[in-house]
């Protein structure tokens, strides 16, 4: 605000002293019966020029005020020159736009008329002699200042709604640029539930079993420890890189976990007790990150859960179809064990579902049957 109202008083005081060196210079021509500059002359020239104050409120009315002034100074007769202030109060009229405030015909209807007005002045004050190339040059410099406000008001609409534009793109890009990190920080957060999940249950198995064969089996409860160890020590491992990747400075994500690492999956729960029968079918491919990881957390999840709830055996079967892989992992359940609504169905479910796939779970005939189907989609690796 401060910055412009130094603008505009600028612009008038700047149009008052121009006003008043043209009357005090003569004008543009000699006419040596033209009227001095004296105190109304002064005056006058203030009443042209300081309406400019206010062009930012009411900018027609700016210049039917300093209109009304040049036209008494044509009137009594000072020197000739151009009209100042209105041409200036004009140029502020096409370059605030007015016309979007009030009517357009309205402001073309007080142009014309103060425009007449002012020519029949100067007329008037030059023995009724009508100035043909005054009303000529007035028409051209009028018009051309209404003419040349409006197209800068226009170029500068454009170059806002172009900045505005830019600064909308800007924000969605942040926004989408932010969707995409909280998805892949939810991402990550659930693999950490997952990784350590797995590992708490695996080691609680181990440990128990490291318990209960302490005196009757060292070497059993030893190979047991030394199981935990090597679970926590990869679990820890891999739990570090979640973490490092949540981290606002953190740029690089580190490579997820996939159906390569099924081999140590396999063995960790041998390990633990669980008899794991894996088989494979079709072709085997290259799955793109999203299926890889999704299959080897599934994987992960049931064998869990068949180390958890089942009852001693587990069989993993591998389907490499034409258009999607097909998982299914079966074992013996107890009569209260397994059910198709833990949290790990659930988060099952999700990780499928967000690749357009399907993860089913129930019980049947003393056996408890996860089967998932997860397409390749555009996630296959050609």
């Amino acid at each position: 605000m401060r910055r412009e109202r130094a603008i505009d008083i600028g612009i008038a005081l700047g149009v008052f002293v121009l006003t008043v060196l043209m009357l005090a210079g003569g004008g543009v021509s000699s006419d040596d019966e033209a009227r001095g500059l004296d105190l109304l002359g002064v005056a006058l020239a203030a009443a042209a020029s300081l309406p400019l104050l206010a062009w930012r409120r009411a900018p027609l009315a700016v210049f039917a005020a300093a209109a009304s002034a040049s036209i008494v100074l044509n009137a009594l007769h000072y020197p000739p020159g151009p009209p100042i202030g209105p041409t200036v109060a004009l140029f502020l009229v096409g370059f605030s736009g007015d016309r979007a405030r009030t009517s357009g015909r309205l402001t073309a209807a007080v142009v014309a008329v103060f425009f007449v007005a002012h020519v029949t002045a100067a007329g008037y004050g030059r023995d009724s002699v009508l100035p043909v190339v005054p009303f000529l040059f007035g028409a051209l410099v009028w018009g051309g200042a209404w003419v040349v406000g409006d197209r800068v008001r226009l170029r500068r609409d454009r170059i806002a709604a172009l900045e505005e534009r830019t600064r909308q793109a800007e924000r969605e890009t942040e926004r989408e640029r932010r969707l995409a990190a909280a998805e892949e920080r939810t991402r990550i957060a659930r693999d950490l539930h997952d990784s350590a999940g797995h590992a708490i249950n695996v080691i609680l198995v181990q440990a128990g079993a490291a318990r209960l064969l302490a005196e009757k089996d060292p070497e059993a409860s030893r190979a047991a420890l030394g199981t935990i160890e090597s679970l926590a020590r990869e679990t820890l491992t891999e739990i570090d890189g979640l973490v490092r990747a949540l981290r606002e400075d953190e740029d690089r994500v580190e490579a997820p976990i996939g159906l390569a690492a099924l081999d140590g999956l396999v063995k960790r729960h041998r390990d633990a007790g669980l008899d794991v029968e894996v088989s494979i079918t079709g072709t085997r491919r290259p799955l793109g990150p999203a299926v890889d990881q999704a299959a080897y957390r599934i994987l992960q999840e049931s064998l869990t859960n068949a180390l958890r709830h089942g009852a001693g055996g587990a069989e993993v079967a591998l389907a490499y179809r034409g258009d999607a892989l097909e998982i299914g992992v079966t074992n013996p359940a107890h009569t209260d064990g397994q059910t198709a609504a833990g949290h790990g169905i659930v988060g099952m479910r999700e990780r499928a579902l967000l690749l357009g796939g399907t993860v089913v779970a129930q019980p049947s005939n003393g056996l408890f049957r996860i089967s998932a189907r997860l397409p390749y989609g555009g996630e296959e690796m050609r």
